[in-house]
């Protein structure tokens, strides 16, 4: 299951919007068969392993880390090419979270006769998967906040200032995060103070482009900024601001895409800002799995307050401001937020730094929990 799990993740920025799969099949003390999934390959990852095995898949046991598909998409169901396979026995890390399959390939394969075993490195499984269960029971993406801040907790020595905090390992670890994101979030409030490209610099091959989206309630993206600059159909500006204005016209020559989404309800102290469920909801719609936040203290606080971040990635650098001016997040003056919980949490060394991880939300539960308003 480990080398199932580690051909899997061969999928990152390859397989959204489907999920990472891989899948080894062993006879006797032999590997006769492996394969991964790629979006653009189509042939699931057991398809593939199971046509490099040949005759040798009769009689052997097959691992992968998602149960089999038992329904036709782009492809026929991996579940009945098993059993025409005559495999022997089947050993998955986890159940599919799709509704569609949900332990319907499971019981395809005990009715032919295979043994199944379930639940082998299931927790590691899950984890890989979490943008895609996020996605297909609710078509809404799995949201990280990342914050790089210092020991007292400032992402910046003073408001409007752009400041450096962490180590270059930890900049490469956020490299690694933007390549296996479909999508990064910011707002102009980011932008206006450090003028970011946003990009995937990790030099691996993805699908498609990260898409580049900015939370822009009034069109003050500037025309020379990089990120314009650099826009090749990878950059979205969700606006509350009409469509019809000359600036809105002027990112679109430039490239950049504008969407007008509803703002937000005064009570939440967001009248005329662009409303953080639907810009998630369109993101999603856009069959965006994954989305990386990155932003200042006021879209941290909203987004929070909003219960739209689904998993937190703290890097703290063995820093102290002392201003107290710029914390990581400045929840909105109406919110009531409940204290955020991190379940899971795992601290991680990087470098002179140290990183904070773990999920607000199960997103393997029914729906989406929040911040109450």
């Amino acid at each position: 299951m480990a080398r199932a799990l580690e051909l899997a993740r061969r999928g990152t920025a390859l397989a959204s919007p489907n999920p990472m799969v891989g899948c080894v099949i062993v006879r006797g003390d032999r590997v006769v068969g492996e394969g991964f999934h790629t979006y653009e390959g189509k042939k699931h990852a057991e398809i593939v392993a199971l046509e490099q095995a040949g005759s040798s898949a009769h009689g052997a046991i097959l691992y992968v880390n998602l149960e089999p598909c038992c329904h036709a998409g782009r492809t026929g169901p991996c579940s009945r090419a098993i059993v025409a396979a005559g495999v022997q026995r089947v050993v998955a890390a986890m159940r599919d979270p799709n509704p569609r399959v949900a332990g319907g390939g499971f019981r395809e394969l005990r009715r032919a006769g295979i043994e199944v075993e379930t639940g082998v490195r299931e927790g590691e499984a899950r984890r890989l998967n979490e943008a895609f269960a996020r996605w297909i029971r609710t078509r809404l993406p799995l949201v990280t906040l990342k914050s790089a801040l210092t020991l007292d907790a400032q992402i910046a020595a003073a408001r409007g200032a752009a400041t450096a905090i962490t180590s270059v390992a930890s900049l490469r670890e956020v490299q690694k995060m933007r390549h296996a994101a479909d999508a990064l979030l910011t707002g102009i409030g980011t932008v206006l103070t450090d003028d970011p490209l946003l990009t995937d610099r990790a030099g691996l091959p993805r699908r498609r482009p990260l898409l580049r989206v900015v939370l822009d309630s009034k069109l003050r993206l500037p025309l020379r900024s990089r990120l314009v600059r650099s826009a090749k159909d990878d950059v979205l500006v969700l606006t509350a601001a009409s469509l019809d204005s000359a600036k809105a016209r002027a990112l679109r020559r430039a490239g950049v895409e504008v969407v007008r989404i509803a703002s937000g309800r005064a009570g939440r102290n967001r009248a005329g800002r662009v409303d953080l469920q639907k810009a998630i909801a369109e993101l999603g719609r856009r069959q965006i799995l994954s989305v990386l936040l990155e932003a200042g203290s006021e879209l941290n606080g909203a987004a929070l307050a909003a219960g739209i971040v689904d998993r937190m990635a703290l890097f703290y650098a063995p820093k102290i401001f002392g201003t107290n001016e710029v914390p990581m997040a400045r929840w909105p003056k109406a919110a009531r937020v409940a204290p955020v919980l991190l379940q899971g949490a795992a601290v991680r060394r990087i470098g002179d730094d140290f990183m904070v991880e773990g999920a607000i939300h199960d997103v393997y539960g029914n729906h989406r929990s929040g911040g109450k308003n």
